[in-house]
């Protein structure tokens, strides 16, 4: 990678309309008042550094589910996914990870299936950190069915500052592990339920990589993992 890689990354498409909105009213700022211009020019930076699309390494090995989002892993415990999901009354192990403003907002399959379901529900916009926005949220999930039949429900929730969810992605559609799906705009939170039995190999508090952390292994029997803050 050269240096002006590490730094300057590609933005989606569906960035190039915000940042040309934050970029005309920096111009406007720097004709009213060149200081609150230096300011217009620091949003409309943000903006494109939020829309920030990089590449992923992403592990080639069958059963690997990784992150959907980048963020930190806010939540895990069972918990029964949304009913719209249609996969069940039964808890499954969920992990959340929630994105804050400054997280890479694009959104990638945790594992390769066939997207069997789609379904939309509009809600309220809370605090995405908290527990109750995976019921009170506006909400887009998927179910992944996978090679053996299994099947994986990933949700994006728009956050208290999120207000549009973008899917890339129908029902039918065959995805490969890492593929873009979508985004959430300007703060959010992915939660993923993982098959039955199924133990997470990441910790509360830990940075994921959408596209490259591993959330768990579908080939080992290794217990959920245990860490320590220091």
């Amino acid at each position: 990678m050269k240096m002006h890689e590490t730094f300057l990354k590609p933005m989606h498409p569906e960035g190039r309309r915000f940042v040309a909105i934050f970029a005309a009213v920096a111009v406007v700022l720097f004709l009213i008042w060149e200081p609150l211009g230096w300011l217009g020019l620091g949003a409309t930076i943000w903006c494109y550094y939020f829309f920030r699309d990089p590449k992923r390494s992403v592990p080639q090995r069958e059963g690997l589910i990784v992150s959907p989002a980048d963020g930190v892993v806010s939540l895990i415990e069972p918990a029964v996914p949304p009913a719209e999901l249609g996969l069940g009354d039964a808890p499954r192990t969920r992990v959340s990870v929630f994105m804050s403003v400054f997280n890479c907002h694009v959104n990638r399959a945790p594992i390769a299936g066939r997207i069997v379901k789609q379904a939309y529900r509009p809600g309220k916009f809370l605090n995405a950190s908290l527990d109750k926005a995976s019921e009170d949220n506006e909400r887009n999930g998927l179910v992944i069915e996978m090679a053996d039949g299994r099947n994986l429900g990933v949700v994006q929730i728009a956050g208290l500052v999120a207000r549009r969810i973008v899917s890339f992605v129908d029902e039918g559609q065959e995805m490969q592990t890492g593929e873009r799906f979508g985004l959430i705009r300007f703060g959010s939170r992915l939660d993923v339920y993982l098959p039955d039995e199924v133990a997470p190999q990441v910790a509360l508090g830990q940075t994921m990589i959408a596209g490259e952390t591993v959330i768990a292994d579908l080939q080992t029997d290794a217990p959920a993992r245990v860490a320590q803050a220091i």
